[in-house]
């Protein structure tokens, strides 16, 4: 299964930034997380990150045409109020998992709406880095039933 990983504005600054909330394991350590756990799934995943709003909706875009099979999208902050990366999401008929490292609903109350989730498939949150491992298993998951 080919798997596109992204990651919108400041995880690439995991380890950084507010340490009480996303830990201390920086942007490196994540990235070799998702790549063994693609590995040992059998699945080939691209890892991209992007600050820019533009940026991560043309490579949603390129998804549809790339033969990616599913999307794991951890939107950062656009999460609550891009309504661009959420149409760009609802365009590409390709499994998505939105994933959020901390509990998105027991912080700020903005933070606990989300624009992009109901148009993923499935929304992780709250389970760390391993979050990501997750939303992978829940990929392969729903790739299986829609075999059926």
């Amino acid at each position: 299964m080919k798997i596109l990983v992204i990651n919108g504005p400041n995880i690439n600054f995991l380890g950084i930034r507010e340490k009480n909330v996303y830990g201390t394991q920086d942007y490196n350590y994540l990235k070799k997380l998702i790549t063994e756990g693609s590995a040992k799934r059998c699945c080939k995943t691209e890892i991209y990150q992007s600050n820019h709003e533009g940026a991560i909706i043309d490579r949603i875009q390129e998804a549809y045409y790339d033969g990616t099979e599913g999307i794991i999208i951890n939107p950062g902050a656009y999460t609550h109020y891009s309504y661009a990366i959420r149409d760009a999401l609802a365009s590409v008929e390709i499994p998505k998992v939105e994933v959020h490292i901390s509990d998105i609903t027991a912080r700020e109350s903005f933070r606990a709406n989300s624009v992009t989730a109901e148009v993923c498939d499935a929304q992780i949150y709250g389970k760390g880095l391993e979050g990501y491992l997750i939303a992978m298993d829940k990929l392969i998951e729903i790739k299986e039933n829609c075999k059926d």
